[in-house]
């Protein structure tokens, strides 16, 4: 090969990965920007499944972290690929939402109703196999859920070429209070990230939250690379180290104590 084959494959080679690495046209400005520590409006309103207008600072101040999951009701596939998602996931942890947190679903589209949030929360109750009053279906009111996107950093967009919204797979915890606390990514929730993102999310005072949570929440921390909870080598060698020392002690003190039986 010569010199300027080279270069010219070099430079189609280029292209070819500028290509593949660039975003296709139809998700131009969807996404999730991500606002650790940002608070939502508690005044925003929505309509929810008996079609009685709400405002989001219902689910809010009762104790109790909240998930919000964007979805519409009558989206072709992921929606439903996120919801039955995250229904797997809160079946494996062992909370139910309106006890230790409040989960809401909420359809970014303005033109579906209270009905059809109606219709799909019996399917995925259903589904969820036991009773769950904090999950919650809304569906839009004066814009409401396009406020509440924007203050979580949740990017969607209408595609009119394929006449369906363009948008990503995320939940957004929040601290019972509203703050933005974590964000978890896809279409399916390992149930040790919802776990310790609830606890985390509730610093610490949500109700079932114990030793056991403390103990994980010390031994794992959210990795922004891989987007879930990882070991934390540090804390757990700390851990390992402080029982390593309580054993030790302990059977020093019980050696101590035979022996001196022994010659007494």
């Amino acid at each position: 090969m010569t010199i300027r084959s080279s270069i010219l494959a070099l430079i189609a080679a280029g292209l070819v990965s500028a290509q593949v690495n660039q975003t296709p046209a139809e998700l131009e400005g969807v996404g999730v920007e991500e606002k650790i520590g940002a608070f939502v409006g508690k005044d925003i309103e929505f309509v929810n499944e008996s079609g009685t207008v709400v405002t989001l600072g219902k689910y809010l101040n009762q104790g109790r972290p909240v998930v919000l999951n964007f979805v519409y009701y009558s989206c072709p596939m992921l929606c439903s690929m996120v919801l039955n998602g995250v229904t797997q996931s809160i079946r494996e942890i062992p909370w139910t939402p309106g006890s230790e947190y409040e989960l809401v679903t909420i359809s970014f589209d303005p033109r579906e109703t209270f009905e059809l949030a109606a219709a799909k929360k019996q399917g995925y109750l259903s589904k969820f196999d036991r009773p769950a009053p904090g999950w919650h279906f809304l569906s839009d009111h004066n814009n409401g859920a396009r406020t509440l996107a924007a203050q979580t950093g949740y990017k969607y967009r209408w595609d009119k070429s394929r006449d369906q919204y363009a948008h990503s797979a995320a939940l957004v915890l929040l601290t019972p209070e509203g703050k933005v606390a974590r964000y978890l990514y896809g279409i399916k929730y390992r149930a040790m990230d919802l776990r310790l993102g609830l606890a985390e999310a509730a610093e610490g005072k949500m109700k079932g939250s114990g030793k056991m949570e403390r103990m994980l929440l010390y031994c794992f921390q959210y990795d922004p690379n891989s987007k879930s909870y990882v070991m934390a080598a540090r804390n757990l060698m700390r851990a390992s180290g402080a029982v390593t020392v309580f054993v030790l002690g302990f059977t020093l003190i019980r050696l101590f104590r035979r022996d001196k039986e022994r010659y007494s």
